[in-house]
Formats: C-alpha cells, sequence, structure tokens
C-alpha cells in the first residue's frame, strides 16, 4: 500500500481538532434514530441487515472507491464524532483507530467486525504496511466477509454492537441478524454443493482477497498481486504467474471491478485465456447498482464465475 494513515496522522489530528472542537456528542438523529457510521460496503450490507428500520445506517466511503488507500475528510470525521455506533472490518481500515481517538466521543460504540476470527497471514513477499498488526508486525489479511462463513461470524458481532447501543431494540434486532444469518447459510451452502466436485482446485485472480474463501471450500488462490489492489507485480512474479497458467492450463484470469485490470489482461493474453471477473465486494459500482445487486447478489455471481472457471 502506497498511502499510509501514519504519514498524514498529525497534520490531520491538529486539522480534526480544530473543526471538531466544540461539536455536540450526539449519537441520535433528528428522527430519533440511531445514527450507525460504517465504513465501506459489506459493513454497511451487514449493519444495515440488522439494524432494519431502527437506525440510520451510512457508509463513509463512498461507491466505488477502493477502500486500501481511502482517507477520511474533516466532513466524515464528523460523521464518525456523532456516531452512536461506529462498524469497521479491521486492518483494512488503517486510519480507523487515530479517527476514533481524534473525533472522540464516550457515548459511541465501537464495532470491530472482524474482532474474535483467527485471521490468516498475508502471502511472506507481501509488503504492504497498512496490513500490519502492531504486534510482531504480521501482515495479516482483513478480507474475511468473502467467506459465508466468517461473513456470519460479522454479523454476530454487529448485533451485539447495535443492542448494546440500542437495548430497546435488541429483539428486532435479534430477528434482522437471525434472518441475514439464514441467508448467508444458504449461500454457503450453494457454493459448498457447487465447488465439490469442481476439475480444478487452483483460480489465478488480481489481488488476494479470496483466501478465506479458498480455503473454506478447499480451493487454492493464486494472486498476481498481494493484499493491497494496487500492487504492481516484479517481473519476476509475473513470469511465475504465466507459467503457472500455462502448466495448469488455467483458462481464465480472474479481475476486479475497483481496479485497473491491465495487469489480469497481459497475463491472459500471455497464455490465450479469457479473463472474467471476481468480485471482492470492496465497494459496489454504479452498474452493480444498477443491477440492483447486494452482497448476496455479488457472492452469487462469484460463485457461478468460478464454478464455471473451475470446470473448464
Amino acid at each position: 500500500m502506497k498511502k499510509t494513515w501514519v504519514a498524514k496522522s498529525l497534520a490531520f489530528t491538529a486539522l480534526s481538532t480544530v473543526l471538531l472542537t466544540g461539536c455536540a456528542s450526539k449519537t441520535v438523529s433528528s428522527d430519533g434514530k440511531l445514527n450507525v457510521v460504517t465504513t465501506f460496503y459489506p459493513m454497511y450490507e451487514f449493519t444495515k441487515q440488522v439494524a432494519g428500520d431502527h437506525a440510520n445506517v451510512i457508509a463513509l466511503i463512498p461507491a466505488g472507491a477502493e477502500p486500501h488507500d481511502w482517507e477520511p475528510s474533516a466532513k466524515d470525521m464528523k460523521k464518525v464524532k456523532e456516531a452512536g455506533v461506529f462498524v469497521y472490518n479491521g486492518i483494512v481500515e488503517g486510519w480507523a483507530e487515530q479517527a476514533l481517538k481524534s473525533a472522540a466521543n464516550t457515548k459511541r460504540v465501537v464495532v470491530e467486525a472482524s474482532k474474535g476470527i483467527d485471521l490468516m497471514e498475508g502471502l511472506p513477499e507481501e509488503e504492504e504496511e497498512g496490513h500490519k498488526e502492531a504486534d510482531g508486525g504480521k501482515i495479516l489479511d482483513p478480507h474475511v466477509w468473502l467467506d459465508p462463513v466468517l461473513a456470519q461470524k460479522e454479523v454476530e458481532t454487529i448485533f451485539n454492537g447495535l443492542a448494546q447501543a440500542d437495548p430497546a431494540h435488541k429483539d428486532d434486532y435479534r430477528k434482522n441478524a437471525d434472518v441475514f444469518i439464514g441467508k448467508l447459510k444458504s449461500l454457503d451452502e450453494s457454493y459448498r454443493t457447487a465447488l465439490k466436485g469442481v476439475k480444478q482446485k487452483d483460480f489465478v485472480t488480481q489481488h488476494a482477497a479470496f483466501g478465506y474463501l479458498a480455503k473454506e471450500y478447499g480451493l487454492t488462490q493464486v494472486p498476481i498481486a498481494g493484499l493491497s489492489p494496487e500492487e504492481e507485480p516484479a517481473p519476476g512474479k509475473m513470469a511465475d504467474i504465466i507459467k503457472f497458467a500455462k502448466d495448469n492450463q488455467v483458462k481464465t484470469i480472474f479481475f476486479e471491478t475497483l481496479v485497473d485490470p491491465k495487469v489480469a489482461q497481459t497475463i491472459a493474453k500471455e497464455i490465450n485465456a479469457k479473463t472474467d471477473v471476481l468480485n471482492p465486494i470492496e465497494g459496489l459500482t454504479d452498474e452493480d447498482k444498477k443491477k440492483n445487486l447486494d452482497y448476496i447478489g455479488v457472492m452469487s455471481n462469484n460463485l457461478e464465475a468460478l464454478k464455471k472457471a473451475l470446470n473448464e
């Protein structure tokens, strides 16, 4: 990751302190509903499904923006300040902890949705600074939302946060969470059924976002780049991917919607393969919205793409 929150934290903290001084620590909007601020699309979708009509849920990172390098503006910080609940995935939002400190609010409930999940380490050659943990500098993979089983755990964690902040509607939050978890269980079953008997287990994708999904369903992702989608692979890595694809008769190279697909296209051209979309669901595009796609819809599309490619 080229940009880091640390590099700008001092200047940002000074600016946000000036702009946020005197802001009321309100956590409820004028209509009496809980203000809930989420970071990027999966966190918004999971939270909205649990909250239903009892909270005003917004996403800070706009549709079409790549969340790995996004940083909040002073206007965004005001929203963080006034949130009754702040929901983030963890790791991918390198700015979150400093932002929460700068926009302090003792009434706010903070939900780190991936907390308690056993996170995978990134590949050894990856050096993205934004994914390092303080304890030991390990590079951890944040993409747990792409595993329908782990997504259920994130939804449960989000439920606990909403119930803590708004106990009056706890029963409704529980019902909503159970309904959505039921949909995620059905999605998981669809993946298990469709991928159980595929001809091959390896798939080549633009960046290393699908490690949890691959592990869950007995597949192996072969990423062109690392955890950050903007990372440019070294020439040697490109050569290795091309050799792997040729040796294993890979006929599809996957790219994603929010990042330039030129590297994936270059490899596909080199081995006379086609390209297809495998969406890490880090944000919906305008095209996704026109098709009325949501998390379940995109994940279903991903399954169809995987099933087709792994049976070629």
